[in-house]
């Protein structure tokens, strides 16, 4: 912490919250729609670091790492985009087991998650801030067992599909983080993400199971997030897959064939 109060930059791109950049995420800036939609929370930095014993602020020096802050962890787990932290907190609470790491970006989400966290007195949960793009520089290969991906920004227009988080480059960075037979779970309201997600998903090396395009309907299954909670109250169907990783080897790029017979 600098001598006015601000969060300094980390090295390698992990993007560290000080003042300025808590007011481009708050508009929007590197936090997709999520950070338009959230209020500003009053006494942000010293709420945050209230919550300090939770929030790991240099997440690449724990790459290898991280069952060090829950050594009785059994499993690692890994949430993209943890909003106000209910289904983190739920989860967490219903694996003690679980090392769970919790990405948000958007830091009037995070601190609320983490307060949450905090009040329940959970000790195996941590929250970083970081793009998903840079998983294999937080994570050693094979150390996370499972990657949560509840209600991302669904990009729909076509020259956007790259940021989805179910976009093949994503999935490959997830491959590299992975456990063999490590799964994803992948949950959204959004029917077309959700159509075009299980097109995308098994082109690069995962097997699709528990597929359902209403997953409350004979009643609630599992932990909520808060947006999943308010869709169910409003009877929006509420779309869900697991992605079990299998062996693949990436096809050669037509460039890279000619360049091989060359």
């Amino acid at each position: 912490m600098t001598k006015n109060g601000a969060y300094g930059f980390a090295q390698g791109g992990i993007l560290w919250y000080n003042e300025m950049n808590i007011a481009l995420l708050r508009q929007g800036i590197g936090g997709g729609n999520k950070a338009m939609r959230m209020r500003k929370k009053k006494n942000l930095q010293p709420r945050m670091e209230s919550c300090r014993d939770c929030w790991v602020r240099e997440p690449e020096a724990m790459r290898g790492r991280w069952r060090e802050l829950y050594p009785q962890a059994e499993r690692l787990e890994v949430e993209l985009g943890c909003g106000k932290g209910r289904f983190t907190a739920g989860t967490a609470q219903a694996q003690p087991n679980t090392l769970l790491i919790a990405v948000e970006k958007v830091p009037d989400a995070m601190v609320v998650a983490m307060e949450r966290v905090t009040e329940q007195r959970l000790s195996n949960v941590f929250f970083i801030d970081a793009d998903a793009a840079l998983l294999p520089e937080l994570f050693a290969p094979g150390e996370v067992d499972r990657i949560y991906i509840n209600f991302c920004d669904p990009w729909p227009k076509s020259n956007q599909k790259k940021r989805r988080l179910t976009h093949g480059n994503f999935l490959k960075k997830y491959r590299q983080v992975l456990k063999a037979g490590g799964q994803i779970h992948f949950k959204t309201d959004n029917d077309k993400l959700f159509d075009w997600s299980v097109e995308e998903i098994p082109q690069f090396g995962f097997t699709l199971s528990e597929v359902t395009r209403d997953l409350h309907g004979e009643g609630p299954v599992g932990v909520m997030t808060d947006y999943e909670a308010k869709f169910y109250g409003e009877g929006k169907n509420i779309n869900r897959c697991v992605a079990t990783m299998v062996d693949w080897t990436e096809p050669e790029t037509a460039e890279e064939a000619a360049a091989a017979e060359g």
